[in-house]
């Protein structure tokens, strides 16, 4: 999933797009012309786009993350196809980052005292491994997942890795981690009644 950015008086006049991190080690940098292409080397990923002057083409009345319009969209599609990257696997659609998730299994983490590894539903058609280390995870729960790709209310970005060397693809939320009001501060994730619908949006 791309992410947007745009901060003209923190960055100046460029959009950056994002689909991934990684070591600024492993990043091969490309500039053509308005266009900067970011690639992890380890794995040969675009994870990056910057659009610099970008206020040449398209306006943008954001700061900080926001959702491409359709017609900004296919404005920015053109220039980095123009540029001579390759747009055939990009779709910069914005998608629900938040959503309704069912805890299908949860087992101990084979590496740690407190970590579990859950199979948590987020459509009909997809389950994604996520290791949790709140204390009240279980399996049958209904919980909010925040899908690899999604930025919290606090500025971070949720990107699939691993932890203690299980892969994880996003991550199960507290109330806390959600900036609802109220929420409480102790440690443990949100947990909706069983009404709640799997994979439609959570609107706090």
């Amino acid at each position: 999933m791309w992410i947007s950015f745009y901060n003209n008086k923190g960055i100046g006049d460029t959009l950056l797009l994002t689909a991934g991190n990684c070591d600024r080690y492993d990043a091969v940098v490309t500039r053509n012309g308005d266009v900067t292409q970011v690639v992890n080397k380890e794995n040969n990923e675009v994870i990056g786009y910057n659009i610099h002057e970008v206020s040449k083409y398209v306006i943008i009345d954001a700061n900080g993350h926001f959702a491409l319009t359709p017609e900004q969209q296919e404005v920015v599609m053109n220039l980095i196809k123009d540029a001579g990257f390759d747009v055939a696997n990009l779709d910069l659609t914005p998608k629900e980052a938040l959503v309704v998730g069912y805890v299908e299994e949860c087992v101990p983490h084979e590496d740690s005292d407190h970590l579990n590894v859950t199979q948590t539903r987020v459509s009909d058609d997809t389950v994604l491994q996520i290791v949790c280390g709140a204390p009240n995870v279980a399996a049958g729960q209904k919980v909010v997942v925040a899908t690899p790709g999604t930025v919290m209310p606090s500025g971070a970005i949720i990107w699939a890795g691993e932890l203690r060397g299980v892969p994880s693809a996003g991550m199960l939320c507290s109330a806390r981690e959600l900036g609802l009001e109220n929420a409480p501060q102790v440690r443990g994730i949100l947990v909706l009644d069983d009404d709640a619908v799997v994979g439609t949006p959570f609107i706090g």
